[in-house]
């Protein structure tokens, strides 16, 4: 009787264990994240970065203090010939208009950082929609670009969050590759930390107006360019459809 009952129990486990890996192993939707175990709960997480076996990277900068150096980064980039995403935070759009303008003309992508910056997961639900529709209200009417992608601000995410921004058809971005410009390092530690760290697929995160980062950005570029890496927007580096997310947030094509 007490080997029938541990082969029940061992049984019952095992199924759990195939339910488990059938629900992990499963697409989401063309602009789902993937629903990933963590313990006892099923949570939701964005793309850190991509997998690929193309030598290609995304670079991205979010703007919403101060744009002084904006020009210089396109100007940048475009003698480089690398592209970008620009995550632009709705009063950032509203104070700089033709900033925001001109990043659409280049060429740039953009996506929404918010229109207030906050920390979204402590809002309600509505005030999250909020600055959702909000910022793409005030993007859209301002560079004629309506945004398919969403950086939450201070990286911090949570379900419901992230089931607004799909429910707005906007993929929630996070990134492998933290520059840690913002704190105001020299421009050879950014470079140092992003080239140490950097590989296959990255998204790689930058502000528009560090202290350090026009500087830092030819070195970075020409350094990815001569390990053979392609610089590219968040958009081009990510599926758009038929992928899984795993629980690093590493985006897999199915």
């Amino acid at each position: 009787m007490k080997f029938l009952v541990l082969k029940k129990h061992t049984l019952k486990i095992a199924i759990i264990g195939l339910c488990l890996c059938a629900l992990l192993a499963l697409p989401f939707g063309e602009n789902s994240a993937a629903s990933v175990f963590f313990g006892d709960n099923l949570r939701k997480v964005p793309i850190y970065s991509v997998e690929t076996t193309e030598n290609k990277v995304a670079i991205s900068f979010d703007a919403a203090w101060g744009a002084d150096k904006t020009e210089g980064i396109m100007e940048t980039l475009k003698e480089y010939h690398a592209n970008a995403t620009f995550f632009l935070v709705g009063f950032w759009v509203e104070d700089y208009p033709e900033v925001s303008k001109k990043i659409a003309e280049n060429g740039f992508e953009i996506g929404t950082h918010s229109n207030t910056h906050p920390d979204m997961v402590k809002l309600s639900r509505e005030q999250k929609k909020l600055e959702l529709t909000t910022s793409i209200d005030i993007i859209q009417k301002t560079t004629g670009v309506s945004p398919s992608l969403f950086r939450a601000p201070f990286g911090s995410y949570n379900n419901e969050l992230i089931d607004v921004a799909e429910s707005l058809n906007l993929k929630t971005i996070q990134w492998d590759v933290d520059s840690l410009d913002w704190k105001g390092i020299s421009a050879n530690e950014i470079h140092s930390r992003i080239m140490s760290r950097v590989k296959n697929g990255s998204i790689i995160l930058c502000h528009n107006n560090s202290k350090n980062i026009l500087n830092a950005l030819p070195l970075i570029l020409s350094s990815l360019q001569a390990k053979g890496y392609s610089i590219c927007s968040v958009g081009e580096l990510i599926y758009q459809d038929s992928y899984v997310i795993d629980r690093a947030g590493v985006q897999k094509k199915i």
